[in-house]
Parts: structure tokens; sequence; C-alpha cells
């Protein structure tokens, strides 16, 4: 059983909390780049260029990508041979409060989602814990900024529903969110499970890495024909009309009951961050 102090999980949290805000996964930030080659429109290639020296700015000038710092989203996967001396949870709570007052990063959470009201730190976090063979402790912190978050959906169709029924909700919710989720946008897309099983895998979708394709080549062309309908729409970078409305999509399966096929849509905006560090 090896032994791991809670401190050390409070110090990678706190870490990683400023490092997500600041600095783009390598492989989003080269399709960021890449988006810029690709983009046909005259405005939104002045628009990727913003985007890209802003990406700049923030890794030179040590401050955030984006204002939208999020509500932050952490999934920790525990060895079942690791021993935490000290609360786990709490450690996690107080990584994310250090994190977000002592990096100078924008508190975004409300007490109470109807009174509201500051917590005045960030916390408390989404905190989604798996326990896993081993005795090592991963953890992966991806902000979430709200421009994004809000245009993401849900829809609880039965089996009779046909490929292109999918394509299309992933498609229509692209629609709807618009300008709203500052496009080039990652879409994360959960297939199966129940409600809030399906819910969660499109969030974990949007912590994989956009240069890696679902492994199984059904669900890797179902990811192909969803970005190709996406960026038909013609929404461009920022809203401002263009051809890459989407920087990739991901899709996350898990089995399902045989009367339901549950489909979420969790939208990223071009700032889709995460990092992650094993104990």
């Amino acid at each position: 059983m090896r032994e791991l102090e809670a401190q050390k999980i409070t110090e990678v949290v706190a870490r990683l909390c400023v490092e997500a805000n600041r600095v783009l996964p390598q492989d989003l930030e080269r399709r960021i780049q890449q988006g810029l080659d690709q983009e046909q429109s005259e405005l939104g290639r002045a628009v990727f260029q913003d985007l890209c020296r802003n990406m700049d700015a923030a890794r030179e000038m040590n401050i955030p990508v984006c204002q939208d710092t999020g509500m932050a989203v952490i999934f920790a996967e525990v060895g079942q041979e690791v021993h935490i001396n000290g609360s786990f949870e709490e450690a996690v709570q107080e990584g994310v409060r250090r994190g977000y007052t002592e990096g100078l990063l924008r508190c975004s959470v409300v007490k109470d989602p109807i009174r509201r009201g500051n917590t005045g730190d960030n916390t408390p976090a989404i905190l989604h814990v798996r326990l896993v063979p081993g005795d090592r402790v991963s953890l992966t912190v991806a902000p979430k900024g709200f421009g994004s978050e809000n245009m993401s959906r849900i829809n609880m169709f039965t089996p009779s529903a046909t490929e292109q029924d999918i394509i299309g909700f992933v498609t229509e919710t692209a629609r709807l969110a618009g300008g709203n989720a500052c496009p080039p946008m990652v879409l994360g897309v959960g297939i199966g499970g129940d409600f809030e099983k399906c819910a969660l895998l499109a969030k974990q979708a949007l912590c994989r890495a956009v240069s890696e394709r679902n492994a199984d080549p059904y669900y890797a062309g179902l990811e192909q024909r969803m970005l190709e309908a996406v960026n038909a729409l013609g929404i461009g970078p920022q809203g401002f009309g263009g051809t890459v409305t989407a920087l990739q999509v991901n899709i996350c399966e898990f089995p399902t009951h045989i009367a339901g096929l549950p489909v979420a849509v969790n939208v990223g905006c071009h700032v889709t961050r995460h990092q992650q560090y094993i104990l």
C-alpha cells in the first residue's frame, strides 16, 4: 500500500488550475493554427490570427487565455493501492481555492443557483472520482466557461433514431450555439448510458486530445461526419462567418438500455482547457 499525503493533492490541483487557464493543450493550439490555414473567409482568417496572438500573449505574460476562467471540473482516478493521509475531497477543494485566489484567476462560482452570492474562491469544484487498479492518482483539471456550457444539450432518443438523426442533433446544437460559444468550437458528444452518464461522457469527451480519434473506426467515422456537418453551417470563427466552425468532434460511447439511445453534446469554446498530472 502506497502512502500519499493529501497536501500533495492540494499542491497539484492548485498548479493545474493555473496552468490549464494559461496554456492550452499543445494539440489544441496546433489545431487552432491549422484552422488559420483552412479558413477560407478573409474575416475568419483575421479572427484566427487574433486567437493565435491571444494564445501567445497569455503564455508570454503568464495571464489567462480567457477572462472566463471557468468552473473547475476535476476528474480523479484513484488507485486502489493508495492510502491518502487526509481528506481527498477537502484536499481537492483546497487546491482549487488556492489555485484561483493565489493564481489571480476570476472566481465565478455562486453559493446558491437561484439566490446567487459569489463564494469568492471558485469552490466548490465539480469532482468526479473513479477507483482504478494500481497505486497512482491521476488528476485532470478542466476549467469550463459557461458561454459554451450554457449551449450544451441532451436528447433522450429512442432506438428508432438513425445516424442522421444523431448527426442532425449535434449539428443543430452547434447552430443554436452560434457565436455564443466563442467558436471555433470543440464538441464533446456522449452516446449511451442513461441520462446522467450520457452527459458525463460528453464532458469526458472534451478532455480527450483533439488529435486523437475514437478507437472504434465506426465512431471515428461518425466524428468526421459530424465535424463536416457542423463546419457546413458557415458560422465561422467567433460567429463572423467562415468555413471553420468546429475544430473537432470527440465521441465517447457506453452501453445503454434496450429502450434508449441518449445523446448529449457538451459544447466547448476554442479554449477547451484541461491539464493532467499523475501522482
